[in-house]
């Protein structure tokens, strides 16, 4: 298994950075699963620079010399099978200039267009090593807190979806609804929340109880509404099935809410695709 590591440099200095807190506490796992990381300049060299990782690493140059666009190639299949790339973590600081540059906005359109993995927290970072480990039955390993990135009960989900996506969001919801009734709350943005209380009650959910507390439909604010509980904490995951095949009249807003979660790096996942989510379903079904 072959994917992308690239950190910004808020996220790669200092012995506490994220990743080499990620590294440290995930090195195991990654063993176990025998994840090999196609990794950028700066990555590259904290990890080599610490001793970690070393045997899983691959270089693939600097940003400044094309690293991250190769990322991206890789991610389309790249010029050689070897080099394909099955998803990409990419520790993002948010104020980083670079986090829009075309290359950075070309390398998560690449993962959602191919239904691939595209971890932009260290939260994510974490919870991702364990779904892989989950739903390859490599439970031994472990990663450290995996009880609490599962412990649904004590988290509030956010799930939102394009036009074109709403079916499959609510296919989703319908397949894995025991799962996410474990969350102590839901949240959802305008019509795709109204169709998920109407799938709920269809289910038996109390018809006085909503499943979801609706905001703003995304043209309308949702987005940012959903973006202040990012920050505020007080919404710890984020499903949202988007549709990168389409221009969007509010892509401000979503950009808003994605880097809403790349802002509190510790405490939110998300999930871009409806591949990384049935994955993390799964493996949150199986831990508990």
């Amino acid at each position: 298994m072959n994917f992308g590591l690239a950190a910004h440099r808020l996220h790669r200095h200092g012995p506490n950075s994220s990743l080499l807190r990620w590294a440290q506490a995930c090195e195991p796992g990654l063993q176990a699963l025998g994840l090999r990381l196609h990794a950028t300049g700066g990555a590259y060299n904290a990890l080599n620079n610490h001793k970690l990782l070393s045997d899983r690493l691959t270089a693939v140059g600097h940003g400044r010399d094309g690293g991250l666009m190769r990322l991206v190639s890789r991610m389309a299949g790249g010029l050689q099978p070897q080099d394909a790339l099955e998803g990409v973590f990419f520790l993002i600081d948010p104020v980083d200039p670079t986090s829009i540059y075309p290359e950075a906005l070309a390398l998560k359109r690449q993962c959602v267009i191919h239904g691939k993995p595209f971890v932009s927290t260290l939260a994510g970072a974490m919870e991702w090593v364990a779904v892989e480990l989950a739903n390859a039955g490599l439970t031994t390993p472990g990663v450290p807190g995996v009880a609490t990135l599962f412990a649904l009960e004590k988290q509030v989900a956010a799930l939102i979806a394009h036009d074109a996506l709403k079916d499959t969001m609510e296919a989703f919801a319908a397949e894995h609804f025991d799962t996410l009734s474990r969350f102590a709350g839901r949240v959802a943005t305008g019509t795709t929340g109204r169709r998920l209380n109407a799938l709920a009650w269809s289910r038996g959910w109390p018809a006085d109880q909503p499943w979801v507390t609706c905001y703003q439909s995304g043209p309308l604010g949702g987005d940012a509404q959903i973006a202040e509980l990012v920050l505020d904490q007080r919404c710890d995951k984020v499903i949202f099935f988007e549709d990168p095949h389409v221009a969007r009249q509010h892509e401000a807003d979503i950009q808003l809410m994605e880097r809403a979660v790349c802002s509190t790096q510790h405490a939110t996942t998300c999930y871009n695709t409806p591949a990384m989510a049935r994955q993390w379903a799964q493996a949150a079904a199986l831990v508990r």
